[in-house]
């Protein structure tokens, strides 16, 4: 079985993967599991959750997207990130001042969070046709109160931050900037390079985590919005229906995929955040939202049967998720 682009299917992490975990160990709490974006230790009284994630879609701003990525799956337990290990591999006649570039991006993007970086590894790999950074990040819990993806409650609402595709929108107006110029002209290109900044989802994440009953948090990344919903759904053994009508996309993410021909739906999503909250106190959460100047949508809700994902289309036509989707980045990025 020849394996496409993008993450492996989570039948083959639960044949596989999850079957060769190393020695048990005292004080795992939360451990791998579909869907979920971080572990969870106990060391003494203290609980920390961790995570790791690796920059493989796109080539600029890789130092910027390897902070900003794994310190998002750390915030979705309502942690803030603190500590960050990078691992940089870099193809043969890299020069200094790409790696001085990747650096840089790096430390502005953990000095902007607060994180610091505290070790990693560097080196020229062999067979790398661009850059390549794999991040490792670990924030203290404070009080106890996690979020994890699988802690979804049935008939919740679904909420979502700011708009789907902003990660891939960025990646495609750097990557893809010379095609899209000629398409959009230099104005359109640099205002959706601006997209970058909008990746982190660590101030509405730790906004989230002080309301009670907002169960889950999930970071949508490689297969966008639907991905994400999906490895909710997975974790927690539910189902969901959401309304395409009431799903924001930006105007950038949406001249851009359908240059493309892709579905922003399946647009790796880094920079909003799907919430999984009790309906008695989601208005309370989006004024909270409103007040951080944080845009936030109810974009449907969870479902107790879990075979039933559903997506309601603006014509009212309803369509069943039937599998996760693969990432509409790569097929970009061939275009």
């Amino acid at each position: 079985m020849r394996l496409k682009t993008g993450k492996i299917p989570v039948e083959i992490l639960e044949k596989i993967v999850f079957k060769h975990l190393g020695s048990k160990i005292n004080g795992l709490i939360l451990g791998p599991s579909k869907g979920e974006d971080a572990a969870v230790i106990r060391v003494g009284k203290k609980l920390f959750a961790l995570s790791c994630d690796p920059i493989s879609g796109a080539v600029k701003n890789i130092g910027w997207f390897a902070i900003n990525i794994c310190c998002n799956d750390v915030a979705v337990m309502g942690v803030q990130p603190k500590w960050f290990l990078g691992c940089l591999m870099l193809p043969k006649n890299t020069t200094q001042e790409t790696i001085r570039k990747i650096c840089s991006q790096m430390d502005k993007a953990a000095k902007k969070i607060g994180v610091g970086i505290i070790g990693g590894h560097c080196e020229i790999t062999p067979n790398l046709n661009h850059p390549l950074v794999v991040g490792f990040c670990m924030g203290e819990i404070k009080n106890g109160k996690i979020t994890p993806t699988s802690n979804v409650k049935v008939k919740d609402k679904i909420v979502l931050t700011k708009t789907v595709g902003i990660e891939g929108t960025a990646i495609l107006a750097f990557d893809k900037e010379n095609v899209l110029r000629k398409k959009f002209g230099l104005k359109f290109v640099k205002e959706a390079q601006t997209y970058l900044k909008k990746i982190s989802i660590v101030q509405e994440a730790l906004e989230a985590s002080k309301i009670d009953g907002v169960h889950a948090m999930h970071d949508p990344t490689e297969g966008g919005l639907l991905g994400g919903l999906w490895e909710m759904a997975e974790a927690s053994n539910k189902g969901f229906k959401i309304y395409e009508e009431k799903i924001p996309i930006a105007y950038h993410t949406k001249e851009i995929c359908k240059f493309f021909r892709i579905n922003p739906l399946k647009l790796i999503s880094s920079g909003c955040l799907l919430l999984s909250v009790q309906p008695t106190i989601v208005e309370k959460l989006l004024k909270k939202f409103r007040q951080k100047r944080i845009q936030a949508t109810i974009i449907g809700e969870i479902l107790e049967n879990k075979n039933v994902k559903l997506v309601v289309g603006k014509n009212g036509k309803i369509k069943s998720l039937k599998k996760p989707p693969q990432d509409e980045l790569w097929v970009a990025l061939k275009r």
